[in-house]
């Protein structure tokens, strides 16, 4: 048995990925979160649960490190965007203590983290919208209104906001934490990327956002279009991706898929993608362990729509975890 801990339990994207690695039978599966009442916690069984500090805490990644290590954890998934950058630049430490970490190279995530170094790296070979920071230059540029502003940081659709005209657009100030781009009008897709270790594209499954709640789909559909396809591919070649992504495209005025952003880990929608043919997270696990895994994954068209699932439990076994009153949502950190 592999055992595997993931981090995020009471997030979509954590509860997707422990519910694809629970159906193996050889891995012992580990769920972490800073709240007790994290629901993908209750998924696996009681002593393999955990609670662990914020990803923006001081200990966070010596506090993993030796959680790993004191229960023999062979590979690591986490799927919350503020621990990934920590835990890869201690990628070396986590193997130390037998520990493989699942997840992009720490360049690559700092690439995609910041929303600006991500258009400046793929714009040579990908369509991206005209973007600026919002300092004197860029809000000087002959925009096109109206334009987004957000920032360079950021999960979900925190901060976006649609600028009408110059005049709104010149009341924001500066601020080189914020991004001004260009308002892409058409469709708009969510393509899951898988790339093996040499940088080979195995698989990349768009789909629509048919409803979203809280930036998370609750309805889609996968879609067979080479050019998202292609334009994904290019964009994982780009940043050097190594494992998952999810990559968010949106048709430009002349009908190109062009880059909005890099999700750099497990989208919440993944089980779509599962149920499609490509279990990502299982497909991880063994590029991970150096087991044989197809060069490419094919996909058919599904949809899917969301709904609340309960777990209930005895209230004595919900664990204890008094940093999660700091938490913003389940399993965000």
């Amino acid at each position: 048995m592999t055992r595997v801990l993931v981090t995020g339990a009471g997030g979509p994207a954590g509860v997707a990925v422990i519910r694809s690695l629970l159906a193996r039978e050889d891995v012992d599966v580990f769920a972490a979160d800073m709240d007790g009442w994290a629901s993908g916690l209750y998924l696996v069984p009681a002593e393999n649960r955990r609670i662990i500090p914020a990803g923006r805490s001081e200990t966070f990644v010596d506090d993993v490190i030796a959680l790993c290590a004191a229960d023999s954890i062979e590979v690591l998934f986490s799927t919350v965007d503020v621990e990934l950058p920590a835990l890869a630049a201690r990628r070396e430490e986590l193997l130390a203590a037998g520990t493989a970490l699942a997840a992009p190279s720490h360049e690559t995530l700092i690439v995609c983290l910041d929303k600006y170094k991500l258009a400046e790296r793929c714009s040579p070979s990908t369509a991206v919208p005209e973007t600026r920071l919002l300092n004197r230059d860029g809000v000087g540029h002959d925009w096109e209104f109206p334009v987004i502003v957000k920032p360079r940081s950021g999960a979900g659709s925190r901060g976006v906001k649609l600028i009408a005209d110059r005049g709104a657009l010149e009341t924001l100030g500066t601020d080189e934490s914020i991004l001004i781009q260009e308002n892409l009008p058409g469709e708009e897709f969510s393509v899951d990327v898988l790339a093996a270790f040499d940088g080979t594209v195995i698989a990349a499954v768009p789909r629509s956002r048919e409803r979203v709640d809280s930036g998370v789909s609750i309805a889609g559909r996968t879609v067979r279009r080479d050019e998202l396809i292609e334009t994904a591919s290019a964009v994982a070649r780009a940043i050097g991706l190594t494992g998952v992504a999810n990559v968010q495209l949106r048709y430009s005025t002349a009908g190109i898929p062009a880059l909005l952003e890099v999700n750099p880990r497990f989208p919440g929608a993944m089980p779509l993608t599962i149920a499609a043919g490509v279990d990502m997270p299982s497909l991880l696990l063994d590029l991970v362990l150096g087991r044989p895994v197809p060069s490419a994954v094919d996909f058919i068209e599904l949809a899917n729509v969301r709904y609340l699932e309960d777990v209930f439990l005895d209230p004595s076994s919900v664990l204890v975890s008094e940093n999660a009153a700091h938490a913003e949502g389940p399993g965000e950190e």
